[in-house]
């Protein structure tokens, strides 16, 4: 009996301990050409140290953002650029030369729900970018706004896995997003002629959708995009 008491403590213990994660989110190679302007890409240091921490239940959780997102703004701005160089502030970014656009990348707000607050169904998070795009002087010409959802079957005792999968997921449908909207957008179709944004009237954001707390009703473990 006592074995089983152990053996029994030992799998429940998972469930009680805090969770701590450092998601990041490797990207398949999209099937798009890439615009032929070389980009400024900025991540300033709000970006870098992300980290989302808040205690629910008597349990601590904490999501480390900040490498992950570094990493992904990466892939994603080299795989829709010809070259592509980074700054950590707007100042070091204007005073480089030759340089068509200048992108801000900023993470808004990270939401998560766990398994208990879906009755034990699944994780889901959202994440709200928005990237903030400046002439090569460093004026502003516009800023999108981009919602990621991601979501993950709740299996195990432990939430680390589940949240991960679910923080990755959100990463890689706002990077999707933005690989797809962007050349769209009236930026976009300058920097595919090579042309330097201008500052001039505002264009329509890439997506102005509120943040939901729960973005899907039927998760699945599933990572693609």
């Amino acid at each position: 009996m006592k074995a089983v008491c152990t053996a029994l403590l030992t799998i429940l213990l998972p469930a009680c301990g805090d969770v701590s994660i450092k998601p990041e989110a490797i990207l398949p190679k999209p099937l798009i050409v890439p615009i032929p302007a070389d980009v400024g890409l900025i991540i300033p240091a709000e970006t870098r140290k992300y980290v989302d921490q808040e205690t629910r239940y008597g349990i601590d959780w904490k999501v480390d953002l900040g490498p992950g997102e570094v990493r992904l703004m990466r892939d994603v701005f080299k795989d829709l650029f010809n070259h592509v160089e980074e700054f950590k502030d707007l100042e070091g970014a204007r005073a480089a030369k030759d340089l068509k656009a200048l992108f801000e990348t900023r993470v808004d707000q990270y939401s998560f729900v766990t398994a208990r607050e879906t009755k034990g169904r699944y994780y889901a998070v959202t994440i709200r970018y928005r990237i903030n795009l400046y002439t090569p002087r460093g004026e502003k010409v516009d800023s999108y706004t981009l919602t990621g959802y991601g979501n993950s079957l709740a299996l195990g005792m432990s939430g680390s896995k589940p949240l991960t999968q679910a923080t990755v997921g959100a990463m890689r449908d706002a990077a999707a997003k933005f690989l797809v909207q962007f050349p769209e957008q009236p930026a976009g179709q300058q920097l595919a002629r090579n042309e330097a944004v201008v500052a001039d009237k505002p264009s329509t954001s890439a997506e102005a959708a509120q943040i939901e707390a729960v973005p899907i009703d039927e998760p699945l473990d599933d990572l693609r995009w």
